[in-house]
């Protein structure tokens, strides 16, 4: 278990060290802020749609290391699905954090997106995990305001 744990560290380490689509999106079709009061993370994200398919996906901010990991799997993990596709990982993802602490989790099933999961055990940090979920919610929603979910 304690290998597992090390990797999951690492990819998230790796995540936050060099965050993938962290850039604006200049031709993006929908975009929204997100805002953690508690530590004071900073996201947004951006999205271009073609039809129902998220075409690019791409986030700027400042964050912890878990609110900027979790923000760059998230748009490796989104992009190019459906966006029912992307409500299901949303739903899916919420409910990974929200498992008890011993539930197992299928690295088949989340991939890297597993690697978060470590976060449930701590309350407060779950905010971190989700802040760009949430942000990715309220654009696709079209709400402007900034989210603090």
């Amino acid at each position: 278990m304690n290998e597992l744990f090390d990797l999951y560290q690492e990819i998230i380490l790796d995540h936050n060290r060099r965050p993938r689509n962290f850039r604006p999106l200049e031709d993006h079709t929908c975009s929204a802020d997100g805002y953690n009061p508690i530590c004071g993370d900073s996201i947004k994200v951006f999205v271009k749609l073609e039809g129902e398919n998220i075409e690019d996906i791409s986030f700027q901010g400042e964050g912890c290391a878990i609110s900027k990991a979790s923000a760059s799997l998230m748009t490796v993990d989104l992009k190019g699905k459906t966006l029912a596709e992307a409500q299901e990982e949303f739903k899916s993802f919420l409910a990974m954090l929200s498992e008890d602490e011993d539930f197992e989790v299928d690295f088949l099933e989340f991939g890297d997106l597993a690697s978060l999961s470590g976060v449930r055990r701590f309350p407060a940090r779950i905010k971190c995990a989700t802040l760009a979920w949430h942000a990715l919610e309220a654009a696709l929603q079209g709400n402007e305001q900034t989210t603090t979910e």
